[in-house]
């Protein structure tokens, strides 16, 4: 028992996680040996709209947490202990009014058998503190984890302890094995990627059977949103979607308040969709080319197989041991002679390269890294 919404959607086992705790632990065994070291982590916490009493969004749980115990209760907590793997979970302690508005209390037997864990005991004051204490914790592994990219930090578990409680902390050795750990899928894992990715699919082909000039990029939005969640049970979607048409089609991250796809699509436009729905916090990343009306002209063409050609030589040369960048650069390298065949692009593709003209058309990376919140 974990996960899913019925129907055709994929079931996700609890086992999933309890193999992600046990590859956690087995990891951390193999560093400097602390007696009773354990695991401590935080979940999310479901926010506000600004001032008002409403949730922006459905609850979404942190994602290296919900790697870890799968959960999605939002304010919970989690503890492994290193030796053993033996896990315990903390769901907070709902008030009795939460059976009237929001749904049934669940107790401490149902967290177990949902989500596998050896212990479950709700959130109390010094719940988490007592349960450390008596399974004589003296040291305890605590997620620090910066995000180099948007520059925010996840901030370690805090909860209530009792002042004879004094373990050593370590916040510096969890977040690389972790973050290590979530770029190797397991096989689990994977399935329900593959999943994600075929509803993202299905969902884009979908925008394709029914756009027409003089629709709206929101409705192809809308298309894709209504599909990914009425088919594939995606109540989120992995990112902002990005319906660009034309010009836009030039923005890499468009879609966005100020971009809101809100322009009227025209006959001859091509159209540039990125969009990537979520389920149970793995998430897919697909992006679409095509023109509107069913028919490239011939610069659309053009361009479009230059694309084409580099993505194929992509998916041939890369196989492990293969780096990162050689990738990047091998993409440049055919895109550019792609475009010089075309008679876009003028001169030598190596000085091309080495003058760096290929970030001109592929100012990002070839791909993206996506963990359990993220990843394809």
């Amino acid at each position: 028992m974990s996960f899913d919404l019925g129907g055709k959607t994929h079931h996700v086992p609890a086992k999933l996680f309890v193999d992600n705790r046990r590859r956690l632990a087995d990891e951390l065994r193999k560093l400097p040996v602390k007696p009773g070291a354990f695991v401590v982590l935080q979940g999310g916490i479901a926010k506000h709209r600004y001032n008002t009493d409403s949730e922006d969004l459905p609850f979404r749980q942190e994602s290296y947490f919900f790697w870890a115990f799968g959960a999605h209760e939002s304010e919970a907590f989690g503890v492994i202990e290193v030796a053993t793997g033996r896990t315990a979970f903390f769901p907070p302690r709902l008030p009795p009014d939460f059976a009237i508005w929001e749904g049934k209390i669940n107790d401490e037997e149902w967290f177990k058998k949902k989500y596998e864990f050896e212990d479950v005991v709700f959130n109390d004051k010094f719940a988490i503190n007592d349960y450390l204490a008596s399974k004589g914790a003296k040291n305890l592994y605590l997620l620090k984890a910066k995000n180099t990219d948007s520059g925010n930090t996840l901030v370690p578990a805090s909860f209530s302890k009792r002042p004879e409680f004094t373990p050593e902390v370590d916040m510096t050795s969890l977040y690389p094995v972790m973050a290590n750990l979530r770029v190797f899928k397991t096989d689990l894992e994977l399935d329900v990627l593959r999943y994600a990715v075929k509803i993202a699919c299905e969902a884009h082909k979908d925008i394709m059977k029914s756009i027409s000039p003089d629709m709206w990029e929101y409705q192809c939005e809308s298309i894709f949103r209504h599909h990914s969640y009425y088919h594939g049970g995606c109540r989120h979607l992995a990112y902002t979607c990005v319906a660009a048409t034309g010009v836009n089609s030039s923005y890499l991250h468009y879609g966005h308040a100020n971009a809101p796809n809100s322009k009227h699509i025209k006959d001859g436009d091509m159209c540039m969709f990125d969009m990537g729905p979520e389920y149970n916090c793995y998430t897919a990343d697909v992006t679409c080319s095509f023109p509107v009306n069913g028919k490239f002209t011939e610069n659309q063409k053009k361009v479009y197989n230059a694309v084409l050609k580099a993505n194929q030589e992509i998916f041939n040369a890369a196989k492990p041991g293969v780096r990162w960048t050689e990738m990047h650069i091998l993409a440049e390298r055919m895109l550019l002679s792609g475009l010089k065949e075309a008679g876009i692009l003028k001169g030598d593709v190596e000085e091309m390269i080495k003058s760096r003209l290929g970030a001109v058309f592929l100012p990002m990376d070839l791909a993206t890294l996506w963990a359990s919140t993220s990843t394809t």
